[in-house]
């Protein structure tokens, strides 16, 4: 086996350098006695459940003494990272029959010899709090007795130390690497590995990211172009600064054009879309930001300098002269270009300071929405300081106009209510909004929300998590992050809060509840109002729609959907939409029937504990009954779902509870955690493994489309690089 390999292999140095640091990490944590007691091997070993602690406590105290030396941690450590199957077996075996007390780990014949059906609930009912699962006890009854009947081969009531390890034969990679990883304090840190080359040099990264480089080497070049051709005609500091003034001229401009969100929505479905970065657009907006910041100093630096050398020439001002005061002569309108590049720099100085993400995400939203409304005045003291920057404004300044026209008439025309209000796990909010006449949207898109009753003038990003083909409302699903987000949660705890006199919508929709909630649910399902489900009537305004990277699911071959978190907002609207597509039509006249969805299409799930799954639980479990009935002859949707906290099989304080949950999700046809058919796979996915299956299926090209944090971004954007699939970010 490969436990026995890497035993067998490893060198006299390695075990040398392994004892060396047992020895290092014993006396971090043992007493002036140099023994350890119960309290700080539970604390070393990190475990949640009490009981696994003193289990193994219990077995490495071979001397009963209540404390464990160096020696007895040695030996047991021994069979933990050189023994073989039967060793770890064993051990397994001991700590799953309670009558072992102290036997040490090696001994074969201590204890009762047995597990019966009291032990084993036991160990399963700390296996799951261990993994943070919360089940009823009917369900740990089911649990024991689905594992109970599959190891006790000779039904004699309880489990010998044969049986156990004829059950687990079945399993032979959890044999190879049994183990207990919570204990990483007790293994060597891993020898440091060649550095691999950085990712821009490798040809998985520009092929991945063609369109993105060749719009970068388009925008630089262009920049260069312009300078050069200002520069030339003036000397010294003053070419430097008409050069960047050029620029400047330019970059401005750009950065109206890269916000436009309606006319980029737009553009999406059009072919220009496989040309420009339109998914990148916030991040391009941001760095043509810095690079305005930077031109703007170059520029304003060049021309104090130049002043500074004009004053000390006979029979002209002061420098301060003429930087405070307006000149005809030097520069725009009626000679004030010194000083409203001054208060541009300053205004551009501060904009760039409140945009950073601290202030942002800290609690501070509003600085930086005012700060950056300062844009207005900007545009207005360019116009003023530069004589040529209204021939390229003009262009990006009527569609932004037009934009915001168009946004401030739409948001205006008539406020639209919040008619019901369920309050769900981990502190989200879903809103279900009536949904305006003539608002037609795509899957994965997303809306500006303003409520007054929360701030009168914040507006805030949330995908629509409902599809396009659900008629009278708009669902929306969001997680108290920040300040705002967390008012609108502790808004509507509040029972004052709610109207006492729904609207008609809400009278519909408390009339038709169970068959809504039958339908597409989202967590709870709750035909009456309590805690989680309300009914009320709150005004709020909407802006949008705006386009997401997920709009391009409808023209993939082979799409992969990752979620993490909430991140499955988007992903909602898009399966649910996909289901109505998947319904067959037929021809009235020669009842041909046909499908207008024909990729496939791999969702993963991932989250942190049980009770985030509530969020979408019943809409997940809609779409395997309507997949089920849709296509008995083939699945077009594969589902995939993690749990973080869960320990997997290969840790000895989860193999039980797992082989339990595999063995009655086999016999139930139903996962006991999320109680969908597809079975919840513990700790975070492999993501070689899962997309080597997914290049090995070959059912045409593949796009991955994530969203969750940017630090899973960046572990799965590598591995679509390596595999050679496109990976799209939805970024909230």
């Amino acid at each position: 086996c490969m436990g026995s390999c890497v035993a067998l292999t490893m060198s006299a140095a390695e075990d040398a350098e392994w004892l060396r640091w047992v020895r290092k990490q014993f006396g971090s944590i043992a007493g002036p006695d140099k023994e350890i007691d119960l309290e700080g091997f539970k604390t070393a070993l990190q475990v949640k459940e009490s009981f696994f602690a003193e289990r193994f406590f219990a077995l490495f105290d071979a001397d009963r003494s209540g404390t464990i030396s160096l020696e007895e941690l040695l030996e047991a450590l021994s069979l933990l990272v050189h023994g073989n199957e039967m060793d770890k077996l064993r051990f397994l075996f001991q700590v799953y029959d309670r009558s072992v007390t102290s036997p040490g780990p090696r001994s074969p014949h201590a204890g009762s010899g047995y597990i019966d059906p009291d032990e084993l609930r036991l160990v399963l009912r700390c296996c799951l709090r261990e993994s943070a699962i919360a089940l009823p006890e009917e369900r740990l009854s089911d649990l024991t007795l689905a594992l109970f009947e599959a190891a006790d081969k000779d039904h004699s009531g309880s489990i010998t130390f044969e049986e156990l390890r004829e059950e687990l034969e079945g399993f032979p990679e959890v044999m190879e690497n049994l183990t207990i990883s919570a204990a990483s304090w007790l293994k060597p840190p891993p020898p440091s590995e060649r550095r691999p080359r950085p990712r821009c040099l490798r040809r998985a990264f520009w092929r991945n990211h063609r369109g993105d480089l060749r719009c970068a080497c388009g925008y630089a070049g262009l920049n260069a172009l312009l300078f050069a051709l200002a520069a030339p005609r003036h000397a010294g500091s003053l070419a430097l600064a008409r050069g960047c003034g050029q620029c400047l001229n330019f970059n401005c401009a750009l950065l109206a054009v890269l916000m436009l969100r309606r006319s980029l929505t737009w553009l999406r479905a059009t072919p220009l879309a496989k040309v420009l970065p339109l998914d990148q657009h916030i991040l391009f907006h941001q760095i043509v930001g810095y690079v305005v910041l930077v031109l703007a100093a170059a520029h304003t630096g060049a021309h104090i300098a130049n002043f500074s050398r004009l004053a000390q020439q006979d029979g002209h001002p002061a420098l301060a002269e003429y930087l405070l005061r307006a000149r005809p002569g030097t520069g725009g309108l009626w000679g004030t270009a010194s000083q409203t590049g001054l208060v541009l720099q300053a205004l551009l100085l501060a904009m760039a300071a409140f945009s950073s993400p601290c202030v942002r995400r800290s609690g501070h939203f509003e600085v930086f929405y005012w700060t950056h409304l300062s844009y207005i005045s900007i545009w207005i003291l360019l116009i003023l300081h530069g004589p040529h920057f209204w021939k390229w404004f003009v262009g990006p300044g009527c569609l932004f106009v037009l934009e915001k026209v168009l946004g401030l008439a739409w948001r205006r025309a008539g406020g639209l209510r919040i008619v019901e209000v369920n309050l769900l796990p981990s502190k989200v909010t879903h809103l279900v909004i009536e949904r305006p006449q003539f608002f037609h949207y795509k899957p994965g898109d997303y809306i500006y929300l303003n409520i007054p009753a929360i701030a009168s003038y914040e507006w805030h990003p949330f995908t629509i998590s409902s599809a396009p083909e659900q008629q009278d409302t708009l669902w929306l699903h969001i997680r108290s992050l920040g300040q705002w987000t967390t008012k609108l949660y502790e808004y509507f705890q509040q029972p004052e809060s709610l109207s006492p006199e729904p609207k008609p919508l809400s009278r519909s929709l408390r009339a038709r509840r169970p068959r809504c909630w039958a339908q597409v649910g989202v967590g709870r399902v709750s035909t009456g109002l309590g805690e989680t489900h309300r009914l009320c009537s709150i005004k709020c305004y909407i802006d949008g729609p705006y386009g997401t990277p997920t709009r391009r699911i409808f023209t993939s071959e082979h799409a992969v959907l990752i979620g993490a978190g909430i991140g499955i907002t988007p992903f909602a609207s898009i399966l649910q939409s996909i289901m109505y597509r998947r319904q067959k039509q037929s021809c009235p006249s020669c009842h041909y029937s046909w499908s207008a969805v024909s990729f496939q299409v791999d969702f993963i799930w991932i989250n942190r504990d049980q009770k985030h799954f509530e969020w979408f639980v019943s809409l997940l479990t809609k779409l395997e009954m309507e997949q089920a009935e849709q296509e008995p002859g083939g699945r077009f949707l594969e589902m995939h779902m993690y749990m973080t906290s869960a320990l997997g099989k290969h840790d000895m304080k989860g193999i039980g509870l797992q082989m339990a949950l595999d063995l009655l999700a086999a016999k139930e046809q139903r996962d006991s955690i999320t109680g969908l058919r597809t079975r919840t796979q513990p700790g975070r996915p492999d993501w070689s493994k899962v997309f080597g299956k997914v290049a090995e299926e070959k059912r045409g090209k593949v796009q991955v489309f994530f969203c969750g944090s940017p630090a899973l971004a960046k572990v799965i954007r590598v591995h679509c690089e390596r595999f050679g699939f496109l990976f799209f970010n939805e970024h909230f």
